[in-house]
């Protein structure tokens, strides 16, 4: 069976940024669809996942991400400003997919962190459904991420994987 990948905008190949983070789950008796609306939806973030808090939305949207939506939250220590730039629910045998540029610190300073963060929601057979979540990052607190250790991204969405599907597994 065929696994989907990441969609990456132009500037967030992978390979050719500062920092880049993956951590993957497939997990037996649960669906895209018991894990979407608890990633889809932000504000739930916090109910499952320790390093999000603080999360709001501009113009007066949300609860859920949709394509072009602006929101905030904080995590690892950053306020984040984050816009979705992709939005697409599970369906029909097709992956779900969220993805949002995310930033924190003044633009053109060594404050300036840019991220993709990406998710990938899809069932397999036997059951299973796969979660993969994917981070670039641009910027000098990139580079200062990059070479912690033990790594705090690889960790960070480690414990948000973990959550999510805890959190799903209760929600069933």
């Amino acid at each position: 069976m065929k696994m989907n990948a990441i969609i990456w905008p132009e500037g967030y190949m992978p390979g050719f940024t500062e920092n880049f983070a993956s951590n993957e789950v497939i997990v037996a008796g649960l669906s895209a669809a018991h894990v979407w609306p608890l990633l889809s939806t932000p504000s739930r973030w916090p109910t499952y996942y320790a390093n999000s808090a603080n999360v709001g939305f501009h113009d007066g949207r949300g609860p859920e991400l949709e394509d072009g939506l602006r929101f905030y939250f904080e995590t690892f220590g950053f306020p984040v400003e984050a816009q979705c730039n992709e939005c697409v629910p599970p369906a029909n045998g097709q992956p779900g997919r969220v993805a949002w540029h995310g930033w924190a610190g003044e633009e053109g300073s060594d404050t300036r962190l840019d991220v993709h963060h990406a998710w990938l929601v899809e069932d397999l057979d036997g059951g299973r459904v796969r979660i993969l979540t994917q981070e670039t990052q641009r910027g000098k607190p990139a580079e200062q991420l990059r070479n912690t250790k033990p790594n705090p991204m690889i960790n960070g969405h480690q414990d948000w994987l973990d959550g999510l599907v805890a959190a799903a597994r209760k929600d069933r």
